[in-house]
Formats: structure tokens, sequence, C-alpha cells
């Protein structure tokens, strides 16, 4: 199939969609000159039991892609999800600032993983990969976690902060891919969408 688009990331007729509602998650296609379409699959499921960390994001991600995919049997159809693993405990988005206080507690002076699953769905085709990245945060005292807690920025996401926002400045080192801990892994979707091209 010849490219339609001279776009480096997905270069096929294909239509391209998004199986999720997050900002960060379009923000991030477009800063990749991704041609999409956005498509909300809903509210986000309940953890697959015991899964690990690696296989419960990919669980999660491939059910958002299904849920799109059955009325778009056409596209390319993305689905993600993220989570953040703190000494073997699953962060994901706080329920108020209290609980986000107390994950900022936890991450504080330490080095945590951030986990992502990617599903790409496509008719009877699919795939599914994980990603992750350690991120260390400075120790932080209560009255800086309170002030970044004002800033607005902790409760849409896992973790109860945003690497890409405020957050940036609180976190010391990074292990791996950046745009992960943002949500989405444009370097392993990439990769995965030429199956599909």
């Amino acid at each position: 199939m010849t490219p339609a688009r001279g776009t480096l990331f997905f270069p096929s007729r294909r239509s391209l969609v998004l199986a999720s509602a997050s900002p960060r998650r379009v923000a991030l296609l477009k800063q990749a000159g991704a041609a999409f379409t956005v498509a909300d699959p809903g509210p986000d499921r309940a953890w697959p039991g015991r899964s690990e960390p690696r296989h419960g994001v990919r669980a999660l991600a491939l059910e958002k892609a299904r849920r799109v995919a059955a009325s778009r049997p056409q596209a390319v159809v993305v689905g993600a999800d993220t989570v953040v693993v703190a000494r073997g405990v699953r962060l994901g988005k706080p329920r108020d600032q209290d609980e986000a206080a107390a994950m900022l507690g936890r991450l504080q002076g330490r080095t945590h993983e951030v986990w992502s699953g990617i599903a790409i769905v496509c008719g009877r085709e699919q795939r599914t990969v994980s990603e992750c990245t350690r991120v260390t945060f400075a120790r932080l005292s209560a009255a800086e976690v309170g002030r970044y807690l004002e800033c607005g920025e902790s409760l849409d996401k896992a973790g109860a902060y945003g690497i890409q926002g405020a957050a940036a400045q609180l976190i010391t080192r990074i292990e791996g891919d950046w745009t992960n801990v943002v949500g989405l892994p444009l370097a392993r979707l990439r990769r995965l969408l030429t199956e599909f091209v």
C-alpha cells in the first residue's frame, strides 16, 4: 500500500484512531505529526486481578482499543494505559487531594516505575506491548508537596503528578522514555505501527 502522507510516524492510507480521552496522549500524537482521530473508549475498568504491571497495562489498553475498534473495523485503533508502581504498590489516579498527597509522599526521595501498555487493533489483528521508565523524585517537604498540589495538576494523573507540567522541577533522574511517563511511549508505538502500514 502506497503511503498517503509524508508523515514519519504512520505513513499509511489507513485511518488511525486513538482510543483515549487523555489530552496528554492527544498532544503527544500531534507532536509526532500523526494524522488521527480521537474516540473516547468510555470509563476506566478495574485492574485485572493480580496481574503484574507489565501485563495489567497491556490488558487494559487492549480492552480500550477493542471497544473502539468494534465500530471501526477498517481503522487502526490504538489503546493505552499507564500505571505508576512504587515499591510494589500500584498508584493510579488519586480520588482526592488527601490521596494525592499520600501518593506524592510515597514517591518523594525515591525511584519508582511508570508502566504503559499499548494495544493496536485493526480488524482481526491485534498487538500489545508494554514499556517501563524509572523516575526519581527529589526529597520534598510537606510544605513543598502542598504547594505542588495547589497547582491542580494531580487529580487526573497516575501517581498524582504530571512530568510535562510543574512536577518536572521535582524530578532528579529519568531512565527510559520520557513520553512513556506522559502516557504514550511514542518510539515504541511507532515501531509497533509499522506492522499495520
